[in-house]
Protein backbone atom coordinates (compact mmCIF):
# COMPACT_ATOMS: atom_id res chain seq x y z
CA UNK A 1 0.00 0.00 0.00
CA UNK A 2 2.82 2.25 -1.34
CA UNK A 3 5.72 4.24 0.98
CA UNK A 4 5.42 3.44 5.19
CA UNK A 5 3.34 6.45 7.18
CA UNK A 6 4.37 8.49 10.53
CA UNK A 7 1.30 10.24 12.13
CA UNK A 8 1.44 12.87 13.59
CA UNK A 9 -1.67 13.21 16.11
CA UNK A 10 -3.39 15.06 19.38
CA UNK A 11 -4.62 12.23 20.29
CA UNK A 12 -8.33 13.42 20.28
CA UNK A 13 -11.16 11.12 20.12
CA UNK A 14 -11.53 11.59 15.98
CA UNK A 15 -8.11 10.85 16.07
CA UNK A 16 -8.37 7.84 17.90
CA UNK A 17 -11.23 6.40 15.37
CA UNK A 18 -8.36 7.39 12.47
CA UNK A 19 -6.25 5.73 13.75
CA UNK A 20 -8.38 2.59 14.28
CA UNK A 21 -9.37 2.75 10.92
CA UNK A 22 -5.50 2.88 9.46
CA UNK A 23 -4.52 -0.05 12.39
CA UNK A 24 -7.11 -2.04 10.39
CA UNK A 25 -5.62 -2.18 7.17
CA UNK A 26 -3.08 -5.21 6.95
CA UNK A 27 -1.07 -3.83 4.23
CA UNK A 28 -0.48 -0.42 5.85
CA UNK A 29 3.10 0.02 7.08
CA UNK A 30 2.58 2.46 9.68
CA UNK A 31 6.70 3.44 11.04
CA UNK A 32 5.74 6.04 13.81
CA UNK A 33 3.18 7.73 15.49
CA UNK A 34 4.33 11.04 16.73
CA UNK A 35 2.28 13.13 19.58
CA UNK A 36 1.34 16.91 19.59
CA UNK A 37 -0.31 18.86 21.93
CA UNK A 38 -3.72 20.01 21.20
CA UNK A 39 -6.63 18.02 22.48
CA UNK A 40 -5.03 15.67 24.41
CA UNK A 41 -1.87 16.45 26.57
CA UNK A 42 1.13 14.93 25.30
CA UNK A 43 1.45 12.54 27.64
CA UNK A 44 -1.62 11.50 28.12
CA UNK A 45 -2.17 10.97 24.31
CA UNK A 46 1.01 8.87 24.53
CA UNK A 47 -0.20 6.71 26.76
CA UNK A 48 -3.53 6.27 25.30
CA UNK A 49 -2.29 5.47 21.47
CA UNK A 50 0.37 3.37 23.25
CA UNK A 51 -2.53 1.56 24.86
CA UNK A 52 -4.56 1.37 21.70
CA UNK A 53 -1.24 -0.54 19.65
CA UNK A 54 -1.43 -3.09 22.31
CA UNK A 55 -5.24 -3.79 21.60
CA UNK A 56 -4.23 -3.81 18.20
CA UNK A 57 -0.89 -6.62 18.55
CA UNK A 58 0.84 -3.34 17.37
CA UNK A 59 3.33 -2.56 20.16
CA UNK A 60 6.06 -2.67 17.79
CA UNK A 61 4.90 0.67 16.21
CA UNK A 62 7.21 3.85 18.22
CA UNK A 63 5.24 6.44 20.02
CA UNK A 64 7.14 9.58 20.14
CA UNK A 65 6.52 12.47 22.41
CA UNK A 66 6.47 15.92 20.91
CA UNK A 67 5.93 19.66 21.55
CA UNK A 68 3.69 20.23 24.37
CA UNK A 69 3.12 24.20 23.22
CA UNK A 70 2.87 26.04 20.09
CA UNK A 71 5.32 28.24 18.39
CA UNK A 72 4.22 31.33 19.80
CA UNK A 73 1.37 32.56 22.24
CA UNK A 74 -1.64 30.08 24.11
CA UNK A 75 -4.54 29.36 22.48
CA UNK A 76 -5.40 25.73 23.88
CA UNK A 77 -8.61 23.67 23.44
CA UNK A 78 -11.29 23.58 25.61
CA UNK A 79 -10.74 22.02 29.38
CA UNK A 80 -13.66 20.02 29.05
CA UNK A 81 -12.34 18.52 25.51
CA UNK A 82 -9.12 17.59 26.59
CA UNK A 83 -10.51 15.88 29.50
CA UNK A 84 -11.98 14.00 27.44
CA UNK A 85 -9.12 13.31 24.94
CA UNK A 86 -7.03 12.94 28.01
CA UNK A 87 -9.12 9.72 30.03
CA UNK A 88 -11.38 8.46 26.99
CA UNK A 89 -14.30 8.15 29.13
CA UNK A 90 -16.40 5.29 27.63
CA UNK A 91 -13.61 3.76 26.20
CA UNK A 92 -11.83 0.36 27.25
CA UNK A 93 -8.36 -0.18 26.04
CA UNK A 94 -5.89 -2.34 28.10
CA UNK A 95 -3.79 -1.05 30.88
CA UNK A 96 -0.31 -0.98 29.72
CA UNK A 97 3.22 -0.88 31.80
CA UNK A 98 6.25 0.70 31.42
CA UNK A 99 7.39 4.38 30.18
CA UNK A 100 7.49 6.27 26.21
CA UNK A 101 10.14 6.14 24.19
CA UNK A 102 12.84 8.33 25.39
CA UNK A 103 13.60 9.36 22.09
CA UNK A 104 11.94 13.22 21.15
CA UNK A 105 9.44 13.19 17.75
CA UNK A 106 10.80 16.27 16.46
CA UNK A 107 14.28 14.85 16.59
CA UNK A 108 13.24 11.74 15.21
CA UNK A 109 11.23 13.29 12.26
CA UNK A 110 14.23 15.35 11.26
CA UNK A 111 15.90 12.53 10.75
CA UNK A 112 13.35 10.14 9.26
CA UNK A 113 13.23 13.81 6.75
CA UNK A 114 16.68 13.07 6.01
CA UNK A 115 16.75 9.91 5.28
CA UNK A 116 16.53 9.89 1.54
CA UNK A 117 16.67 5.97 0.44
CA UNK A 118 13.23 5.39 2.39
CA UNK A 119 10.33 7.74 1.24
CA UNK A 120 7.86 8.20 3.71
CA UNK A 121 4.21 9.77 3.69
CA UNK A 122 2.55 11.68 6.65
CA UNK A 123 -0.43 12.49 8.26
CA UNK A 124 -0.85 15.14 10.21
CA UNK A 125 -4.23 15.09 12.51
CA UNK A 126 -3.60 18.01 14.86
CA UNK A 127 -2.03 21.29 15.30
CA UNK A 128 1.14 21.36 12.87
CA UNK A 129 4.48 22.19 15.65
CA UNK A 130 6.30 18.75 15.33
CA UNK A 131 6.27 19.03 11.45
CA UNK A 132 6.96 23.15 11.52
CA UNK A 133 10.13 22.30 14.27
CA UNK A 134 11.48 19.60 11.99
CA UNK A 135 11.02 21.32 8.52
CA UNK A 136 13.35 24.24 10.40
CA UNK A 137 16.05 21.64 9.74
CA UNK A 138 15.64 19.91 6.56
CA UNK A 139 13.92 22.26 3.77
CA UNK A 140 14.45 19.43 1.34
CA UNK A 141 12.47 17.39 3.27
CA UNK A 142 9.87 16.63 -0.41
CA UNK A 143 13.16 14.43 -1.05
CA UNK A 144 11.64 12.45 1.68
CA UNK A 145 8.35 12.83 2.23
CA UNK A 146 5.90 11.73 -0.48
CA UNK A 147 3.36 12.94 0.69
CA UNK A 148 1.91 14.94 3.82
CA UNK A 149 -2.03 14.63 4.60
CA UNK A 150 -3.49 17.44 6.94
CA UNK A 151 -6.84 17.75 8.33
CA UNK A 152 -7.07 21.14 8.82
CA UNK A 153 -8.56 24.65 8.15
CA UNK A 154 -11.69 26.23 6.53
CA UNK A 155 -11.39 28.01 3.20
CA UNK A 156 -15.06 28.55 1.83
CA UNK A 157 -17.21 27.32 5.32
CA UNK A 158 -17.24 29.04 8.73
CA UNK A 159 -14.76 27.85 11.05
CA UNK A 160 -15.57 25.43 14.62
CA UNK A 161 -14.02 27.40 16.94
CA UNK A 162 -17.40 28.75 18.06
CA UNK A 163 -18.77 25.23 18.77
CA UNK A 164 -19.84 24.72 22.74
CA UNK A 165 -17.31 28.05 22.94
CA UNK A 166 -19.21 31.14 22.86
CA UNK A 167 -16.11 33.33 23.62
CA UNK A 168 -14.42 32.28 20.62
CA UNK A 169 -18.01 33.28 18.83
CA UNK A 170 -16.23 36.75 16.95
CA UNK A 171 -13.53 34.42 15.26
CA UNK A 172 -15.89 32.70 12.89
CA UNK A 173 -13.31 31.71 10.30
CA UNK A 174 -10.61 29.53 11.90
CA UNK A 175 -10.59 25.48 12.61
CA UNK A 176 -8.92 24.13 15.41
CA UNK A 177 -6.10 22.71 14.82
CA UNK A 178 -4.84 26.03 12.61
CA UNK A 179 -5.93 28.29 15.35
CA UNK A 180 -3.77 26.54 18.02
CA UNK A 181 -0.79 26.83 16.25
CA UNK A 182 -1.28 29.48 13.13
CA UNK A 183 2.29 30.02 13.06
CA UNK A 184 3.73 26.52 12.72
CA UNK A 185 0.76 26.01 9.36
CA UNK A 186 2.19 29.06 7.95
CA UNK A 187 6.26 27.52 8.26
CA UNK A 188 4.67 23.90 6.99
CA UNK A 189 2.42 25.08 3.97
CA UNK A 190 5.62 27.26 3.28
CA UNK A 191 7.19 23.93 2.12
CA UNK A 192 7.12 22.40 -1.66
CA UNK A 193 6.30 18.88 -0.06
CA UNK A 194 3.03 17.44 -2.16
CA UNK A 195 0.31 18.04 0.27
CA UNK A 196 -3.32 17.27 0.12
CA UNK A 197 -5.52 19.51 2.74
CA UNK A 198 -8.78 18.34 4.55
CA UNK A 199 -10.17 20.74 5.31
CA UNK A 200 -13.80 21.71 7.43
CA UNK A 201 -15.13 22.58 3.16
CA UNK A 202 -14.99 18.64 2.99
CA UNK A 203 -15.50 17.32 6.61
CA UNK A 204 -18.96 19.15 6.24
CA UNK A 205 -20.14 16.42 4.00
CA UNK A 206 -19.19 13.17 6.13
CA UNK A 207 -21.28 14.25 9.31
CA UNK A 208 -21.57 11.38 12.22
CA UNK A 209 -25.10 10.97 12.91
CA UNK A 210 -26.81 8.61 15.12
CA UNK A 211 -27.79 6.28 12.86
CA UNK A 212 -24.21 6.11 11.95
CA UNK A 213 -23.26 5.65 15.14
CA UNK A 214 -26.30 2.95 15.73
CA UNK A 215 -25.65 1.54 12.34
CA UNK A 216 -21.64 1.05 12.99
CA UNK A 217 -22.40 -0.51 16.31
CA UNK A 218 -25.09 -3.42 15.72
CA UNK A 219 -22.02 -4.40 12.86
CA UNK A 220 -20.16 -7.40 13.97
CA UNK A 221 -17.04 -5.17 15.19
CA UNK A 222 -13.18 -5.85 15.67
CA UNK A 223 -11.99 -5.26 18.24
CA UNK A 224 -10.45 -1.69 17.50
CA UNK A 225 -14.12 -1.67 15.69
CA UNK A 226 -15.11 -1.83 19.48
CA UNK A 227 -12.94 0.73 20.73
CA UNK A 228 -14.84 3.06 18.03
CA UNK A 229 -18.10 2.03 18.55
CA UNK A 230 -17.13 3.35 22.38
CA UNK A 231 -16.16 6.44 21.38
CA UNK A 232 -19.30 7.06 19.22
CA UNK A 233 -21.31 5.90 22.14
CA UNK A 234 -19.68 8.07 24.02
CA UNK A 235 -19.91 11.50 21.81
CA UNK A 236 -23.88 10.83 21.61
CA UNK A 237 -24.67 14.49 23.09
CA UNK A 238 -22.28 16.06 20.43
CA UNK A 239 -23.69 13.66 17.40
CA UNK A 240 -26.90 14.38 18.50
CA UNK A 241 -26.46 18.36 18.39
CA UNK A 242 -24.96 17.89 14.85
CA UNK A 243 -21.71 19.31 16.06
CA UNK A 244 -19.67 16.00 15.45
CA UNK A 245 -18.13 15.19 11.79
CA UNK A 246 -15.55 12.56 10.28
CA UNK A 247 -13.19 15.14 10.67
CA UNK A 248 -9.41 12.95 11.18
CA UNK A 249 -11.20 9.76 9.50
CA UNK A 250 -11.77 11.19 6.42
CA UNK A 251 -8.20 12.64 6.30
CA UNK A 252 -7.11 8.89 7.24
CA UNK A 253 -9.10 7.41 4.29
CA UNK A 254 -8.37 10.10 1.87
CA UNK A 255 -4.63 9.01 2.24
CA UNK A 256 -5.58 5.21 1.35
CA UNK A 257 -8.02 6.06 -1.44
CA UNK A 258 -7.85 9.89 -2.65
CA UNK A 259 -11.62 8.87 -4.30
CA UNK A 260 -13.31 9.98 -1.42
CA UNK A 261 -12.61 13.62 -1.83
CA UNK A 262 -12.68 16.23 -4.86
CA UNK A 263 -9.71 18.34 -4.48
CA UNK A 264 -8.07 21.41 -6.07
CA UNK A 265 -4.61 22.53 -6.41
CA UNK A 266 -4.74 26.22 -4.28
CA UNK A 267 -2.43 28.59 -2.90
CA UNK A 268 -3.59 29.85 0.70
CA UNK A 269 -2.71 32.37 3.43
CA UNK A 270 -3.00 31.78 7.44
CA UNK A 271 -3.44 34.40 9.51
CA UNK A 272 -1.59 34.76 12.51
CA UNK A 273 -2.86 37.69 14.23
CA UNK A 274 -5.79 39.79 15.21
CA UNK A 275 -9.92 39.04 15.38
CA UNK A 276 -9.44 35.79 12.47
CA UNK A 277 -6.31 34.59 13.55
CA UNK A 278 -5.92 30.68 12.83
CA UNK A 279 -7.55 31.49 9.45
CA UNK A 280 -6.98 29.73 6.16
CA UNK A 281 -7.80 32.20 3.47
CA UNK A 282 -7.98 30.90 0.00
CA UNK A 283 -5.57 33.23 -2.04
CA UNK A 284 -5.86 31.52 -5.99
CA UNK A 285 -6.35 28.33 -7.43
CA UNK A 286 -2.80 27.40 -8.56
CA UNK A 287 -2.13 24.41 -10.87
CA UNK A 288 0.92 24.61 -10.22
CA UNK A 289 1.03 24.81 -5.77
CA UNK A 290 2.01 21.70 -4.03
CA UNK A 291 -0.84 21.66 -1.82
CA UNK A 292 -4.43 20.51 -2.62
CA UNK A 293 -7.62 20.85 -0.77
CA UNK A 294 -10.06 18.45 -0.60
CA UNK A 295 -13.14 20.99 -1.13
CA UNK A 296 -15.99 17.87 -1.54
CA UNK A 297 -16.18 14.47 0.24
CA UNK A 298 -17.97 11.35 -0.91
CA UNK A 299 -20.03 10.44 2.02
CA UNK A 300 -21.20 6.74 0.98
CA UNK A 301 -17.62 6.11 0.12
CA UNK A 302 -16.46 6.71 3.25
CA UNK A 303 -18.54 5.05 5.01
CA UNK A 304 -18.26 1.85 2.84
CA UNK A 305 -14.94 2.11 3.28
CA UNK A 306 -14.74 3.21 7.42
CA UNK A 307 -17.69 0.61 8.32
CA UNK A 308 -15.85 -2.46 6.10
CA UNK A 309 -12.96 -1.88 7.30
CA UNK A 310 -13.48 -2.16 10.81
CA UNK A 311 -16.61 -4.55 10.89
CA UNK A 312 -13.48 -7.05 10.40
CA UNK A 313 -14.25 -7.31 6.72
CA UNK A 314 -13.35 -5.37 3.45
CA UNK A 315 -15.30 -5.91 0.12
CA UNK A 316 -12.59 -4.12 -1.85
CA UNK A 317 -9.93 -6.95 -3.31
CA UNK A 318 -8.52 -5.64 -6.04
CA UNK A 319 -6.18 -2.81 -5.82
CA UNK A 320 -4.08 -0.85 -8.31
CA UNK A 321 -0.60 0.99 -7.26
CA UNK A 322 -0.15 4.77 -8.70
CA UNK A 323 3.31 4.28 -9.03
CA UNK A 324 4.02 7.28 -9.97
CA UNK A 325 2.40 9.33 -7.31
CA UNK A 326 3.31 6.35 -5.06
CA UNK A 327 0.08 5.97 -4.00
CA UNK A 328 -2.53 2.74 -3.44
CA UNK A 329 -6.57 3.30 -5.26
CA UNK A 330 -8.94 1.15 -4.49
CA UNK A 331 -11.27 0.42 -7.98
Amino acid sequence: MGSPIIIDTDAGTDDILALSYLLSLPDLQIEAITIVHGLAHVRDGSRNIRRLLHLAGRADIPVLEGAESPLEGSRPFPAEWRFVANNLPGVTLPDIVGPPSTQGAVDFLKRRMQDKERPVRILGLGPLTNLALALREVPDASATVEELVIMGGALQVPGNLSAGNPEKAANEVAEWNIYVDPHAAVEVFKSDIQMLLVPLDATMHVPITRSFAENFGRRSLTPLGCVVAQVLEAALPYIDAHAYFAWDPLAAVALVDRSVLQAKKAAIQVTTSGQNIGQTKLIRWDADSPLAVGMDANAAAFTAEFEQTLGGFNTKTQRHKDTKKGRTKWF
